[in-house]
């Protein structure tokens, strides 16, 4: 699941977003708006991340935990046509 160096960021042309079936999201406005929310996520994570080893919190455990949050994650709606 972790990604390594030789794997291409989400959405990049080697590692495009996809839907349910498995075709790729062209969109170029789904794209940005994929791009920046990840952007977002990530620097949410990283402050909520930097915030708990200041206050002598395992940066492991908060990697962990962070992990069980975002796979208990359920989407309230239909895979989009």
């Amino acid at each position: 699941m972790s990604r390594t160096a030789s794997t291409a960021p989400y959405g990049s042309p080697e590692n495009p977003w996809r839907r349910p079936d498995g075709t790729v999201i062209a969109c170029v406005e789904k794209l940005k708006v994929l791009r920046e929310n990840l952007a977002e996520l990530r620097q949410c994570a990283l402050d909520a991340l930097e915030d708990a080893v200041l206050m002598g919190c395992d940066e492991a455990q908060v990697k962990e935990a962070f992990l069980a949050e975002i796979q208990a994650l359920q989407s309230g709606y239909s895979p989009a046509d």
